[in-house]
């Protein structure tokens, strides 16, 4: 009998197949296993790093090769992991506490996930999942454990955590669709499904939903309403297919949007950019139509290490996201860490209210042994392309001068050093509290551009926290207190003759998109997968339609009266 549950559509789309299970259980394999000494142990360990490696190796070479660009940088994310020397110490040290190899190795993943997973910040505490799957891919080594056969049938994968290998490994054409218990749509292996654009929901471990879900049931799953139908009869099969003929036919007409400006029917233009993680981001940002990158979050660079990453590093990691981006513009944001984002080599005190505290810029500031060697290889990296400087978390102008005056440091220390850099790059701030954007008439006159962070921006402005699911329906870039400081961060900045963009996740909202342009908005910056659809919607309408618009939503006195409104007329 057909039963149905939901959880939250995060990559629309319908699919239809069979359920497999994902996410192999290693416990009895690991209680079966009869580990040797120590120094075998050790050694068992470390041809399994090596192996790995190589294994991973061979898999980013073949989907390059099937032009799966996006899926190759997330794997050779995983082989750095691997190859990573904090990752070997780790599991030595465990050798050291469990003289079991496979168990060390989980163990030292474990530990370094859990160092992620306690960060305020979705993106990064997603990558714990990583480090939980290259663990678990390195001790399924030791073991012996091979991978489950796929039959003839295409298949939706589903699992509480779904490892991001499991699907990067799997060809698309076998994947109907996703299911996962977790919710955060940053995590590798959605990251992976929306580059496929595979029909992925998520969230269903919430009231253990997931748990109706057996092996080998016959699903259907709707993306975009977050349905899923388990074992359908024949007339909701039927009802379903016509469906995903049209979802075919949607799928053509975005994809030749790739290559056309998102410009209004009466000629007004706005630019659309990508937000990156790393420089391995950039190229599926191109193949989603993206003019370049708005949001490079630099903090990723620091992660995952014992130590500082130096100069050298940094510059290499922002070189090669500059010469991706082919000219166009590359903005990066200075280190964005802070007492939610513990790095142990910072040495951040724990913090109560971390969101109000010690972070970014501040840090930065205080922090010239990290700030310098940043402020240096970005410069450098400007001499391959065009870029910007981005900094976080500023409140008031002398924030800013003192950025400057490192800036100036960083220009003669790389002169007296002789090497090349680019003293054209222009400096602008995050504005993303309600102080930066009131003082935006002031803060004009001495940045280059803004950049709209709405996600800090709206929980600032309506004190709600953005995690917290008990006041998660507070939470809306809609609400008028919202709307009013964005419109005068944009305002300011035309008056004072300098760039406005947005690179928080209301830039990736198509109906906000068509306020924000009829705001004057220069640039909107989101994922990648996000561009198409915003695209389209700029170019189904006219700045003056726009422009009415705006003004009636200007005059409304509620976040939700003017979403529905939104959803109304657009």
């Amino acid at each position: 009998m057909a039963e149905t549950i939901r959880g939250k559509g995060v990559i629309s789309g319908i699919a239809m197949g069979k359920i497999m299970l994902a996410g192999q259980n290693l416990d009895g394999y690991l209680v079966n296993y009869q580990p040797d000494d120590k120094e075998t142990e050790r050694g068992k360990a470390e041809a399994a790093l090596t192996a790995v490696a190589e294994v991973l190796r061979e898999s980013i070479e073949r989907l390059k090769k099937q032009d799966l660009a996006e899926q190759a940088a997330i794997m050779e994310a995983h082989r750095m992991m691997v190859q990573d020397p904090m990752m070997a110490q780790k599991i030595e040290e465990k050798l050291e506490e469990i003289p079991n190899a496979p168990r060390a190795v989980l163990k030292a993943a474990e530990e370094q996930a859990q160092m992620f997973e306690q960060m305020n910040d979705e993106y990064f505490s997603a990558r714990a999942v990583d480090l939980r799957d290259v663990g678990k891919r390195i001790a399924k080594y030791i073991l012996g454990v091979k991978e489950p056969e796929i039959g003839e049938e295409k298949v939706v994968l589903c699992g509480r955590e779904i490892e991001p290998s499991v699907i990067a490994g799997m060809p698309t054409d076998k994947i109907a669709g996703v299911l996962l218990g977790s919710g955060s749509t940053t995590a590798h292996a959605v990251i992976i499904a929306k580059a496929r654009a595979i029909p992925t929901i998520v969230g269903l471990n919430k009231e253990d939903r997931i748990d109706k879900i057996a092996d080998g049931d016959h699903v259907i799953i709707d993306g975009e309403v977050g349905r899923i139908v388990i074992n359908p009869d024949q007339d909701e099969v039927e009802s379903y297919r016509e469906k995903l003929k049209k979802q075919q036919e949607m799928a053509a007409h975005y994809a030749a949007l790739k290559d056309l400006p998102a410009v209004t029917t009466d000629g007004v233009k706005v630019e659309l950019m990508a937000n990156i993680g790393t420089h391995m981001d950039v190229d599926n940002a191109l193949n989603y139509g993206a003019e370049g990158v708005g949001l490079f979050r630099s903090e990723f660079v620091f992660m995952g290490r014992q130590d500082i990453p130096n100069e050298e590093d940094q510059f290499k990691a922002y070189k090669e996201a500059v010469e991706k981006c082919n000219g166009n513009l590359c903005v990066i944001r200075t280190m964005d860490i802070g007492g939610d984002k513990p790095l142990p080599y910072l040495n951040i005190p724990h913090e109560d209210n971390p969101f109000l505290g010690y972070r970014a810029v501040r840090i930065s500031l205080q922090r010239r042994d990290l700030f310098l060697p940043q402020l240096k290889a970005i410069l450098r990296a400007g001499k391959f392309g065009k870029v910007g400087i981005m900094i976080p978390m500023i409140i008031n102008v002398s924030e800013f001068k003192k950025v400057k005056e490192f800036i100036e440091e960083a220009k003669v220390e790389l002169t007296h050093e002789g090497k090349a850099f680019a003293d054209d790059v222009q400096v602008g701030i995050m504005v993303e509290t309600p102080a930066a954007a009131v003082m935006t008439p002031v803060l004009a006159k001495y940045v280059d551009f803004f950049s709209i962070g709405t996600n800090d921006l709206v929980q600032y402005t309506l004190a709600c926290d953005r995690g917290n699911i008990n006041i998660s329906y507070l939470y809306n870039h809609f609400n008028p207190a919202v709307l009013r400081l964005i419109q005068r961060t944009i305002t300011s900045a035309r008056e004072n003759g300098i760039w406005a963009g947005m690179c928080g996740e209301m830039a990736s909202d198509p109906n906000a998109a068509v306020l924000l342009m009829a705001m004057g908005i220069h640039e909107l910056s989101m994922s990648a997968p996000s561009i198409p659809r915003v695209k389209e919607k700029i170019r189904n309408i006219s700045s003056t339609k726009a422009k009415e618009i705006l003004a009636d939503v200007m005059k409304m006195e509620d976040g939700d009266e003017i979403k529905a409104y939104l959803a109304k007329i657009l």
